[in-house]
């Protein structure tokens, strides 16, 4: 019971303990369950599954949420999962507890008597999802939205004293708005039942404002604010409003104005903010407060911030300057606690890790996150794309009159009336990748009337399509670096690697600004350290899966190493997405998927963060905000890889949409090597840079003619009075005149293993084995095994087995093997030309304490130990094992050096395998 005392007047929290009961069978409305006493305790706000109330997962849970991959209910590798008391599910985080269905909450309320008179409202914040509201016997309504609180009007004639408030909460499929859409799937935040933000009774008088929006207007520093009286006596027209300004944290309001409503109680003034106030940005976020009051005492009191974005060409500009979005995604995971935060401190960490990668924009895939999200990015300066919390495909369809299209034009309007003042608010799309043969008339209709309604955003059919010609900026699945279904004949696996390629063609065949869907996708190993977080009622059962799959093929030692090599591939694929981003001229900007790990779709381990939005160890905010922030130094080399006989040459550019210009800016640039000491350094010459996208700097020649090599070598490229520097990895390998080509006469090369050489190893010969890469014996079940320069894209369930199967390398730069051949422990640029020409062995049923000299990091649902060179013993003799391809004279400069520096070793004292292997064993790796 909740007691009020005296003449208390703030709103009642209904915190605490409840009574509930399910309501499986669907029965409670009909059975009446508002007159009854619930017999079951609860504690709101929370939900049933972070309470242990539902059912265990079994094999027949029906989950809210499509499979593309049905592998875990068919194939025998996972029939140990499929077990009881064993289950565990592959494809995303596993809920301790499911329920889908109706569940009733009930408590007894007090109202107090001074609230005789008065207007009484329930709010129910972050409801999951369809809520009816009863009060003693009375059904006040029902809500589905799914974006904002849910508001009851309980009357202004409620007798003081004891009430009962009965609530039913039903996270059924109320609506199909796609069952992958990120507000409701158990793909991320799972489909909990209950209410876990405030649940509040308050009072206002029989008049009040209820609506107060603000429409700035930069050119003259002024804003437009609109709003509506409501009035339970019918008494809308001829109120008198009283309207205020409070700039940023001002001690004084400025003066207020006092207007009359119309007769349907709507309101409408311009006010004057002065020259002194401050526009709203990611770098300056000041925001500024509107009043409106009536004369019985209510008030109604909103922040905005003085911004207006709009559009230019393919531009984007906020407040008139060109805006370039550096943005990445949030898809509703929230492992803790399995819903999202409703308090600003949790976003705001959020929001300061982000902004700390040098991102500026996040876009809610599929869902609009609570109030406490745009406090917090208002008060940090982050731009949100929010959408009306769909994904209307698969299992639903736009514009065939289905019971969605209602729905999100409902949470539309909702969304716009709760959060629109909003300054961090300033994009708006319907829906994510949407279905139906009409959809697109549909949504150009859509996005049509919210520009109308309201233009203090920009609004996009649906992320990922269709480009509508209503369209203020497009968001379409390219440009970048890999998409869906390119495998390897994406740029990043199919072509040399390079830093010159832009989009400016694709950019300027479009009328709209682009901003490019979902880049990256670019994953790593799982990281088995992060598990101990999980300490809510989601569990990362499939991670037990892939540490048990791990386990019994003996690399559990390697599972910290595998993260750490791949995730150190997975950056370098961001950043040279980024970076061709950032080098096209026009471009409105990026959407990375993502910054941090997506726990469904099978596994989505994309981010340099976990699903806590935390770092995984391999690259730091620091390293990633140099190639992402506001100001990013490039380089256009038309290759990384060079020899001798060549000169380096680099056109050095500046991405720059920073907060100003940089006056009197000198770009410097070095060329360092791996011990940091500096071999050619230079400046450029002095020049104003304005924050206004890409600008040319100068040009870099470096003659390498007197250059060590083999070696690797960094060209940083720095500009102090940006306070910024970038660089990228280039290698300088000797002149093909000086590589000898020939191995010593005491090893012998072959690509087979016949009597001869059989009989020489019996001898104690040394031999190198060379199988040709189309001669690797594939996965006698999965096939072959598509190896490519990239990590995995998203991950290989979700799509099919879309290749590459692989993560990059993992090798032991210090391995004798090596010392001709300067390597990282992972996959770098240079290792594209080997690892393009080659195709894994699979060493399963190796000896388990055999390591490969060069080992290829498997993808994580299969674990096989998998290599590209490694070295054994045969009977008395040594073998150094390669699938790959370093035969002929006319081998790129990579592959050439990574020969010579095998033979060497090979040839020497140091060459040693420890490891002895059968015949049989060999001769089962080749077709």
């Amino acid at each position: 019971m909740f007691a009020a005392a005296g003449k208390e007047t703030r709103p009642l929290n209904l915190d605490g303990t409840w009574r509930f009961q399910l309501d499986r069978q669907n029965e409670g409305v009909s059975g009446k369950w508002f007159s009854r006493t619930l017999p079951d305790r609860i504690t709101l706000p929370g939900t049933l599954q972070g309470q242990g109330i539902g059912d265990p997962v079994t094999i027949g849970t029906k989950w809210m949420g499509g499979l593309a991959d049905q592998t875990y209910y068919e194939a025998p590798e996972y029939a140990p999962y499929r077990r009881e008391g064993n289950i565990k599910v592959p494809f995303w985080l596993q809920p301790e507890r499911v329920y889908s269905g109706a569940a009733w909450f009930q408590r007894n309320i007090e109202i107090p008597s001074d609230w005789a008179g008065q207007r009484v409202v329930l709010t129910l914040e972050r409801p999951h999802w369809k809520t009816t509201v009863w009060l003693d016997d009375r059904e006040i309504g029902s809500n589905d939205a799914l974006s904002v609180p849910h508001c009851y009007e309980l009357g202004a004639n409620l007798a003081p004293g004891r009430h009962v408030l009965t609530i039913r909460v039903d996270n059924s499929l109320v609506v199909d708005i796609g069952i992958n859409s990120h507000s409701i799937t158990d793909h991320t935040q799972g489909n909990w039942n209950g209410i876990v933000g405030r649940i509040l009774l308050s009072i206002t008088p029989v008049a009040w404002i209820d609506e107060l929006e603000v429409f700035p207007r930069v050119a003259d520093r002024t804003v437009e604010i609109r709003g509506r009286v409501a009035s339970l006596n019918n008494g809308h027209g001829g109120q008198r409003v009283s309207l205020g300004v409070t700039l940023g944290n001002a001690a004084k309001p400025l003066p207020p104005i006092e207007i009359t409503t119309a007769e349907d109680g709507s309101f409408c003034a311009e006010y004057p903010l002065g020259a002194g106030a401050q526009f709203w940005s990611e770098f300056t976020p000041v925001l500024h407060k509107v009043s409106a009051s009536l004369g019985n005492g209510a008030r109604k009191e909103t922040v905005f911030g003085l911004r207006e974005i709009s559009t230019e060409g393919h531009q984007m500009l906020l407040n008139g300057r060109k805006l370039f979005l550096r943005g990445t995604l949030d898809c509703a995971a929230f492992p803790r606690t399995g819903h999202p935060p409703v308090d600003a401190a949790s976003w705001r960490k959020i929001f300061t890790t982000i902004k700390a990668h040098g991102l500026n924009h996040v876009r809610f895939h599929s869902w609009c996150p609570p109030e406490a999200a745009f406090v917090a990015a208002d008060e940090l300066g982050l731009y949100l794309q929010v959408e009306a919390a769909s994904w209307p495909n698969r299992t639903t369809s736009l514009g065939d009159g289905k019971p969605v299209d209602a729905w999100i034009d409902a949470e539309t309007e909702r969304i716009l009336r709760a959060y629109g003042n909003h300054p961090s608010f300033v994009l708006f799309t319907a829906c994510n990748e949407p279905g139906g043969k009409k959809s697109t008339e549909w949504l150009d209709d859509w996005v049509l009337r919210n520009r109308a309604r309201s233009p203090r955003q920009l609004y996009c059919a649906g992320a990922g399509w269709p480009e509508t010609e209503a369209n203020q900026y497009h968001i379409p699945l390219k440009p970048r670096i890999q998409g869906w279904d390119e495998g390897l004949k994406s740029r990043i696996n199919a072509l040399p690697p390079e830093t010159v390629t832009t989009y400016e063609k694709y950019i300027n065949s479009r009328a709209a600004p682009v901003v490019s869907h979902e880049i990256g996708q670019w994953c790593a190993y799982p990281n088995f350290s992060e598990m101990p977080k999980y300490t809510g009622y989601l569990k990362p059962r499939n991670f037990e899966i892939f540490r048990e799959t791990l386990a019994a093929n003996h690399m559990s030692a390697r599972a910290r190493d595998f993260l750490i090599a791949s995730g150190k591939l997975q950056a370098l694929c961001y950043k040279e997405d980024i970076e061709s981003a950032l080098r096209t001229r026009g471009m409105g900007g990026f959407q990375l998927l993502g910054l941090s790990d997506f726990p469904g779709q099978g596994s989505a381990l994309v981010g340099v963060l976990d699903a806590f939005w935390e770092p995984k160890g391999y690259i730091s905010a620091k390293e990633f905000h140099r190639f992402s922030g506001p100001t990013v130094p490039l380089a256009k080399l038309e290759r990384r890889v060079f020899t001798t006989d060549d000169s380096l040459v680099a056109d050095i550019e500046v991405a720059h949409y920073g907060a100003t210009a940089l006056s009197a800016a000198t770009p410097r640039w070095k060329l360092v090597n791996d011990k940091r000491r500096v071999v050619a350094e230079g400046k450029l010459d002095t020049r104003d840079i304005p924050a206004d996208g890409v600008a040319a700097l100068g040009r870099v020649e470096i003659p390498l003619t007197k250059i060590p090599a083999p070696s690797r070598y960094k060209l940083v490229v720095s500009i102090a009075a940006g306070g910024v520097e970038n660089d990228w990895d280039v290698w300088v390998y000797p002149s093909a005149k000086t590589v000898a080509s020939a191995p010593a006469a005491s090893v012998l090369t072959v690509s087979a293993l016949d009597d001869v050489t059989l009989e020489k190893l019996k001898a104690g010969a040394s031999v190198i084995l060379a199988i040709p890469p189309a001669q690797v014996k594939p996965d006698a079940k999965r096939g072959k095994i598509a190896l490519g320069f990239s990590s995995i894209f998203w991950n290989t369930a979700w799509t099919k087995g879309q290749a590459p199967h692989t993560l990059g390398i993992l090798v032991n730069p210090k391995h004798p093997a090596f010392a001709q051949f300067p390597t990282d422990s992972h996959s770098n640029w240079q290792w594209w030309y080997p690892i393009t020409n080659a195709s894994p062995m699979i060493l399963d049923g190796f000896p388990s304490e055999l390591q490969p000299i060069v080992q290829v990091i498997d993808d994580w649902f299969t674990n096989r130990k998998l290599a590209l060179v490694f070295e054994v013993r045969v009977g008395r003799g040594k073998l150094l094992v390669t699938s790959i391809d370093l035969s002929g004279d006319e081998l790129d400069p990579v592959r050439r050096q990574l020969r010579t520096s095998l033979i060497a070793y090979v040839s020497g004292k140091r060459f040693k395998p420890s490891i002895t292997v059968s015949i049989e064993q060999l001769r089962r790796l080749r077709i």
